[in-house]
């Protein structure tokens, strides 16, 4: 019978130590260790889902949501995952904040983080600016973190930039995976379609304040974005 110990045994044997507090900008940046690791915690986050095992988190705090392009199925995806972990959502409207009025990247971000545990940002308008902010946003939470201004530096997870989509690539990916065993099972020709914004391989991470917790989620449906990776707290 599976049980959830499986996943937790998979998990020692992987090494992606250096994902915690981290952010998850790219899939190419993250090793085989570090992209199994994300596969298996979402499988048992599905495990616990399906059997009516408490995954919350958090007893409080924001996951910030910030799409300047439409999306509907990663949205919602952040969102259910989110809370899921225990997270209540906050969607940023830069037309209704002050950066409409000069407001810096560093002013902003390090105002929407104080009770902020994850950040998930879609910016993928523009080719060389997406990811470029995604960046700037967490140079500017480190340093607050850093100098006192924020009691923690939340996570930034990428919902897709002007040069990878990690949750929809790792979704797509362990979707295969768990439809035909791997790509090496799958017999028939497979068209691959690559673009600058539409990198497709898997589904989800980053890694969050307490303990191991990957920044997104493979729901039972979809990917979902913000998922947590380790033992919850007690």
């Amino acid at each position: 019978m599976e049980t959830l110990q499986k996943y937790i045994d998979k998990l020692n044997a992987l090494n992606f130590k250096e994902m915690y507090n981290g952010d998850f900008f790219l899939t190419w940046e993250k090793s085989d260790d570090e992209i199994e690791a994300v596969f298996t915690v979402a499988d048992a986050l599905r495990y616990m889902r399906e059997h009516n095992i408490s995954t919350k988190v958090f007893e409080s705090g924001l996951g910030i949501s910030l799409f300047r392009d439409n999306s509907t199925r990663t949205r919602f995806s952040f969102a259910s995952a989110c809370n899921l972990l225990g997270l209540k959502v906050q969607d940023l409207d830069e037309g209704k904040s002050q950066v409409a009025h000069g407001e810096t990247v560093r002013e902003t971000a390090n105002m929407i983080s104080f009770m902020a545990d994850v950040i998930g940002i879609r910016d993928d308008m523009y080719i060389g600016k997406g990811n470029k902010y995604m960046h700037e946003v967490v140079d500017a939470v480190t340093q607050g973190n850093k100098d006192g201004i924020l009691e923690q530096k939340p996570t930034l997870v990428n919902l897709q930039c002007d040069i990878d989509h990690p949750t929809q690539a790792m979704a797509d990916m362990l979707h295969i995976i768990h439809e035909f065993g791997g790509v090496e099972n799958i017999s028939h020709p497979m068209i691959i379609i690559w673009s600058p914004i539409s990198f497709s391989s898997s589904a989800l991470t980053a890694a969050s304040s307490s303990h191991m917790y990957t920044g997104t989620i493979l729901s039972p449906l979809k990917h979902t974005t913000l998922e947590s990776a380790a033992p919850a707290r007690e």
